[in-house]
């Protein structure tokens, strides 16, 4: 945990977020509970994340969000209606994000220029800034799409599995942050003058997670299949099976994992097998072996298999609920949850930075503003109304 005497990493840094979308949003949060000035710049009406669920009950929009919540700790949020006011802001700005396309951004480069000469342009869009697709519209499940992550999930003759929540923004706030940070650090070594623009698509944050598979189209491999729910063909079993106590997640790869989880479950014979040592030959035969599994492991305790698989370095895992979430012993060791505080939704744990700096440790939890709450205050450039 911080205290008071500790140096904040980036306590110097004043960041700007136009955006008011997910990506921006944990982009930001990065930025803040490391000590960044973090100003939401928000429209009268307030950020669309402010909308998002969960919708916390008996709170009146728009500050009834637990997303935008646990994306907004430890930032300032101050109401704008003009560009004049959004120019204000940005004086003396490291890094300012913006969520629009070409000239319907906020803040051009040239006005930028003068106004906080050596900052960042941060643009976090679907698309980019370029090509057939910069207008069109995005969602977390268009990226998920697009980026062929979706192709073969689900079962055979049917339409791919989507999974929920917002992967795609997520995982784009945190490349937004590597790059914001990247050319912060470039201007400080004096390898980058003037404005320095990122242009960061949510959609090529998401292709990076699936290049492996380009390699095995490019090489004339066998395209890969669907085979059902939890089928892949390089890492079977990859699967979740019933217990007593509730779900066993299990991944096996390596010939010793094989083993190992074989004898654990008391199904030894199978790794006299010698073509199971390779998971491709265990897929083909998945049908037959996830039976065998299931049957194996229905009466026991999956606590109980994962202690004892973990001790053969078998990589095994509970399934847990959101009520026992917090309560694993891993994060709470680690602090992995704080208290976030708004004044209407009240205190809740979410979770901190997933990263650890021990020389300049990041803010565990903390205030979230109100729309517009520091519109008239001290701290927001003159002329900047509420």
């Amino acid at each position: 945990m911080r205290t008071r005497a500790e140096p904040e990493a980036l306590g110097d840094l004043r960041v700007l977020d136009l955006c008011g979308n997910i990506a921006a949003g944990y982009c930001g949060k990065l930025f803040a509970d490391h000590g960044a000035d973090v100003v939401l710049v928000e429209p009268p009406e307030g950020f669309a994340t402010r909308r998002l669920p969960p919708l916390i009950p008996g709170v009146d929009p728009p500050e009834a969000s637990g997303m935008h919540a646990y994306l907004s700790t430890n930032k300032r949020s101050v109401i704008v209606r003009n560009r004049a006011q959004v120019q204000k802001l940005a004086a003396g700005a490291a890094l300012v994000m913006d969520d629009r396309v070409g000239e319907d951004r906020l803040l051009d480069v040239d006005v930028l220029s003068e106004i906080a000469p050596n900052s960042v342009l941060l643009s976090i869009t679907w698309f980019g800034q370029s090509g057939p697709y910069r207008d069109h519209a995005g969602s977390d499940g268009v990226c998920l799409a697009l980026s062929s992550q979706l192709d073969w999930l689900g079962n055979a003759g049917e339409a791919p599995l989507i999974p929920g929540g917002y992967h795609a923004q997520m995982v784009a706030g945190l490349m937004a942050f590597v790059a914001a940070m990247g050319q912060v650090l470039a201007a400080e070594l004096g390898n980058a003058k003037g404005v320095r623009q990122v242009d960061l698509s949510i959609l090529e944050s998401s292709i990076c997670l699936t290049e492996i598979e380009a390699v095995r189209f490019h090489c004339g491999l066998p395209p890969r299949t669907r085979r059902g729910v939890n089928r892949f063909r390089t890492t079977y079993p990859l699967g979740i099976y019933p217990c007593q106590d509730g779900w066993l997640g299990v991944t096996v790869l390596t010939p010793s994992q094989w083993e190992g989880f074989c004898r654990l479950i008391g199904l030894e014979y199978l790794t006299r097998k010698e073509r199971y040592w390779q998971s491709e030959a265990r897929f083909e035969d998945a049908d037959q072996l996830d039976k065998l599994i299931a049957d194996a492991v229905k009466d026991s305790s999956a606590q109980d298999l994962v202690r004892r698989g973990q001790e053969t370095r078998v990589p095994l895992s509970i399934v847990p609920t959101m009520e026992q979430l917090f309560g694993i012993d891993q994060y709470i060791a680690r602090e992995v949850f704080a208290d976030v505080v708004h004044p209407d939704l009240g205190e809740f744990p979410m979770p901190v930075t997933p990263f650890r700096l021990y020389g300049s440790p990041a803010r565990a939890g903390g205030h979230v503003a109100r729309l517009g709450e520091h519109s008239r205050s001290e701290s927001a450039p003159a002329g900047v109304a509420g």
